[in-house]
């Protein structure tokens, strides 16, 4: 049982790899559209410096990913495992983002899938925390099977609802989906 937290995982569309300091700058290109941050609780981080911490924050966690078309190799958004406790055998999933391009086409479904497969050969519970006025990646999660384990207020005055996506769950929903 490897808990890898920058693996590469293939899938059909995309590529998932670790993040470098050379992601950085093509990642921007991706993030600087502000349509990608309209729901999001930090939704200036298309903003170069707000992003550049963002991305810091990413290569500093051991858990950072970037994710590439496979047809191209273009850099196409982010992702991150982080907050693992190997005590309570669980872990986050978020700080994601995809191109607008790459809205509704499958990506993201194959991006979760592909990292939520992975996580759970080393954790029991995966862990989701999205703005509440976030309703894209809300429902998105919902969609995964992951329920609202509670909600918590930020520093910045937003409230995050924490989701929860227990293993049995997630087996349940990859049978049915």
């Amino acid at each position: 049982m490897s808990t890898t937290l920058q693996p590469t995982l293939v899938g059909e569309m995309i590529l998932v790899r670790p993040m470098t300091a050379h992601d950085v700058e093509p990642l921007y290109a991706v993030a600087s559209d502000p349509a990608i941050w309209a729901m999001h609780p930090e939704s200036t981080r298309w903003q170069r410096a707000v992003f550049q911490r963002f991305a810091d924050g990413a290569l500093a966690s051991g858990g950072g990913l970037v994710v590439e078309r496979r047809d191209s190799g273009a850099l196409i958004g982010a992702s991150r495992y982080y907050e693992w406790a190997p005590a309570e055998r669980s872990i986050a999933v978020g700080f994601t983002f995809l191109a607008c391009a790459h809205w509704g086409d499958g990506t993201n479904d194959e991006l979760k899938l592909l990292m939520l497969d992975h996580a759970f050969t080393f954790a029991d519970v995966i862990w989701f925390h999205v703005g509440e006025q976030n309703l894209r990646s809300r429902r998105a999660v919902e969609k995964l099977g992951a329920r609202v384990a509670r909600t918590v207020g930020c520093d910045h005055g937003a409230v995050t609802v924490h989701y929860e996506l227990l293993r049995e769950m997630w087996h349940t929903t990859r049978i049915a989906g």
